[in-house]
């Protein structure tokens, strides 16, 4: 597939790309020599390329989430010990936002896949195994895809949660993930701490992440994703704490940032841990 970017002066460029989903995510997958090496180039045509920012994406091919509005640039590696490098970057729906800051590990999985259809990396029997380095944060991750007889195959009986079907499996292995982004797992220094009243855990282990209770803010932890996403006084809340969590983890003010994540948590109704 070939992505064709048209500036004001409406003069073409043809970028090949290769549309992949991994893991719940999806977007395309560049070859790192086929886009700019300055960054803000770059970024500039990635936005183009997504449609961003616009609610709907819909002069790009970004599906209008922040799911499916992913991009994965990939390159052979020259690090000794190291396979492919990896550079995931988060594009904004409706901002002019490229994010290079966090890992992604829905699409980390897409990485080996697509450096073998592109040759950057070859067929090793049965299953082929490359370690992938993840440039956002220089996390290492050991990746295995099924390659019987030397060829990739995407079928398999292996499911996952949010994906309809079932496919061949891929085994990330994390290596040394613990404060990925900040300087350690607990980046406060604390198992819990209080943010606005609130029990929270900050945590870095392969991505930032600030943990919390959902009846904390008036929830059950069973709501659908449309009666979250409906609700404009939770999100506000929920941003309130990002905000000064991001500050005490170090990571200073994440406003245009999409770490930390916010998680809510419940107690488990069918038999869950």
């Amino acid at each position: 597939m070939a992505v064709a970017i048209v500036p004001a002066a409406r003069r073409e460029t043809a970028i090949p790309c290769m549309l992949m989903r991994g893991g719940t995510s999806k977007g395309p997958f560049f070859n790192v020599a086929d886009l700019p090496a300055d960054p803000e180039t770059r970024d500039r045509v990635l936005l183009a390329i997504m449609g961003s920012p616009d609610s709907r994406q819909i002069d790009g091919i970004g599906g209008a989430d922040p799911l499916t509005s992913k991009v994965g640039i990939v390159g052979p590696s020259v690090r000794e010990g190291v396979d492919i490098e990896f550079l995931f970057a988060q594009v904004s729906v409706d901002r002019a936002l490229v994010d290079t800051t966090p890992n992604c590990g829905n699409m980390l999985a897409a990485v080996v896949p697509f450096a073998l259809e592109q040759g950057l990396i070859e067929a090793r029997s049965d299953v082929t195994c490359a370690r992938v380095l993840t440039l956002n944060t220089g996390m290492l991750a050991n990746i295995t895809v099924q390659t019987p007889g030397g060829t990739l195959v995407t079928d398999g009986d292996c499911k996952i949660d949010g994906v309809p079907g079932s496919h061949a499996p891929i085994a990330i292995d994390f290596l040394d993930i613990a404060g990925s982004v900040c300087d350690s797992m607990l980046p406060t220094g604390n198992v819990i701490d209080d943010i606005d009243g609130i029990p929270a855990t900050c945590i870095d282990n392969g991505m930032p992440v600030v943990v919390l209770p959902a009846a904390a803010f008036g929830k059950t932890g069973y709501e659908t994703r449309d009666e979250l996403n409906a609700d404009v006084e939770l999100k506000a809340r929920l941003e309130e704490v990002r905000l000064k969590a991001g500050l005490m983890m170090g990571l200073g003010n994440v406003a245009d940032k999409v770490v930390p994540k916010m998680t809510l948590v419940a107690a488990p109704r069918n038999g869950g841990a």
